[in-house]
């Protein structure tokens, strides 16, 4: 079982850190790749939205050269701003994303995430998802051709009420309080409710 999570300057800390501790908890590879953005030549350290530098494991271009055509079984993109930007504005990175839920792969997006990333590549059509509150508002800012949003979300449904929203393999989460609650939905769909109740139990969580 192997995750990549997509980190880029500005992401959200708690929303990218608690999935990788406790998939890795549960015994999932998960790889940190860092993404270049703003004319960054050195992703090894990215600092997120609140000055806390996290250290990558290799960045995104390596990450890619490395899969010699096996594509992980998820993708996690963390939330915050002007990380989720970053990410959106890398067509590598959207194009992979796109490609992992082509070949019917976990995509985790949470917070500003959903809208910001996914969005505009037509994922949430049809999907049941949750984000920040208020970012459903904004998306005419991050889809180019602002009259291809009715089609790019047709049919989707935007559930505010719980933290997580799981529909298939797409799992959203509402922002930062929700990520353990995200990260946990992470590992029961990957790992089966056994490990997430053993992780559950060992990590004293209410």
């Amino acid at each position: 079982m192997k995750v990549v999570e997509l980190l880029a300057t500005g992401f959200e800390e708690i929303e990218a850190l608690t999935p990788v501790d406790y998939l890795r908890r549960s015994g999932v590879e998960v790889v940190i790749a860092g993404l270049k953005s703003q004319g960054e030549s050195d992703v090894s350290l990215v600092e997120g939205a609140h000055g806390i530098k996290v250290k990558t494991d290799m960045d995104f271009d390596d990450f890619l050269a490395s899969m010699n055509g096996q594509l992980p079984d998820a993708v996690i993109i963390p939330g915050g701003m002007p990380g989720a930007s970053n990410i959106a504005a890398s067509k590598e990175a959207v194009d992979f994303i796109c490609k992992m839920f082509e070949e019917d792969k976990y995509v985790c997006a949470i917070c500003a995430a959903p809208i910001v990333v996914l969005a505009k590549t037509g994922i949430l059509a049809g999907k049941a998802y949750t984000c920040y509150p208020g970012m459903e508002q904004k998306i005419a800012d991050y889809v180019p051709d602002a009259s291809k949003i009715n089609d790019l979300m047709d049919d989707s449904y935007l559930n505010h009420t719980n933290p997580f929203v799981v529909d298939g393999k797409l799992i959203t989460g509402k922002g930062p309080g929700a990520a353990e609650q995200f990260a946990m939905a992470i590992v029961k769909e990957l790992c089966g409710v056994d490990v997430m109740m053993r992780v559950k139990t060992s990590s004293v969580q209410r």
